[in-house]
C-alpha cells in the first residue's frame, strides 16, 4: 500500500491511507476536547437569573426599643404623673400598659436597699405578688367595667417610685426615729394617692378614690416597713 501525506491549510496533519481495492480510510490524531456550557443550555435549561432584590436595609428596621416593647415616652409620661401628684392623670395613659417600667422600679428599690445592707428581693416580689392579686380582685369587684391584670401591675409598679426615694434616704440617714416615721407616712401617702389617681382615671371611679387608696396604702406600708427594718 501507498501512503499519501497531505498538509491542510489549517495546519493539521492528516495521514491518508489508500488500499488497492479503491477503498479509502482516513484516520487522524486525537486533538482533545473542551466543555462549552452554551452547548448544553437546551438540555439543562437556562441558568437561574441572579436575584436583584436584597434584604431590608438597616434604615427600614424598627428601633431596638420598639422591638423589645419598651416605650420610653410612655415611661416618662407615667413617671411624671407619679412624681407630680397634682398633675391630672390622662385617661388614655393605660390603654397600652407598660411592664418594663414597673420591673425597673422594683429592681431599683431592691438595689437601693442593698446600700443599707438589706437583701429583701424575695420579700419585695412576694409582697408585690400578693398585693397585685388583692388589688386586681378588689378593683374588679368595685368597678363596672373591670380592670386587667397588666394595668394593675403597671400602676402599682410605677408607684414604687416614692418607695425608691425612701430607700435611697434610708441609705444615708437612719429612719428608726421620729424623722423616719414622718418620712414613711409622707412616702406611703404619696404612693397611695398616685396609684389611686391612676386607677380611678382608668376605671372612671372618681368618687371612690379614698376607697381605692386605702388598700394601696396598706401594700406600700409593708414596703415602708421593709425599708425601715
Amino acid at each position: 500500500s501507498k501512503a499519501v501525506v497531505s498538509t491542510q491549510s489549517t495546519g493539521g496533519y492528516t495521514p491518508d491511507y489508500s488500499t488497492q481495492g479503491g477503498q479509502q480510510q482516513q484516520q487522524g490524531f486525537y486533538t482533545g476536547s473542551y466543555y462549552n456550557p452554551a452547548d448544553n443550555m437546551g438540555s439543562m435549561g437556562a441558568t437561574a437569573p441572579q436575584s436583584t432584590t436584597t434584604g431590608d436595609s438597616f434604615e427600614d428596621e424598627p428601633p431596638l426599643m420598639e422591638e423589645l416593647g419598651i416605650d420610653l415616652p410612655q415611661i416618662y409620661q407615667t413617671t411624671m404623673t407619679v412624681l407630680n401628684p397634682s398633675k391630672p392623670a390622662v385617661t388614655t395613659l393605660m390603654d397600652d400598659p407598660d411592664l418594663s417600667g414597673p420591673l425597673i422600679f422594683c429592681l431599683l428599690f431592691g438595689s437601693l436597699l442593698l446600700l443599707s445592707g438589706k437583701i429583701h428581693f424575695g420579700y419585695i416580689y412576694g409582697v408585690a405578688l400578693v398585693g397585685t392579686v388583692a388589688m386586681y380582685s378588689l378593683l374588679n369587684l368595685m368597678s363596672v367595667n373591670g380592670v386587667s391584670a397588666s394595668i394593675t401591675v403597671s400602676v402599682l409598679g410605677y408607684c414604687m417610685l416614692p418607695m425608691c426615694v425612701l430607700a435611697a434616704t434610708s441609705a444615708i440617714f437612719s429612719l428608726k426615729g421620729v424623722l423616719g416615721v414622718v418620712l414613711c407616712a409622707i412616702t406611703v401617702s404619696w404612693a397611695a394617692f398616685a396609684s389611686s389617681k391612676l386607677f380611678v382615671s382608668v376605671l372612671a371611679m372618681y368618687d371612690q378614690q379614698p376607697l381605692v387608696g386605702y388598700p394601696c396604702a396598706l401594700m406600700y406600708g409593708v414596703f415602708a416597713v421593709l425599708t425601715v427594718f
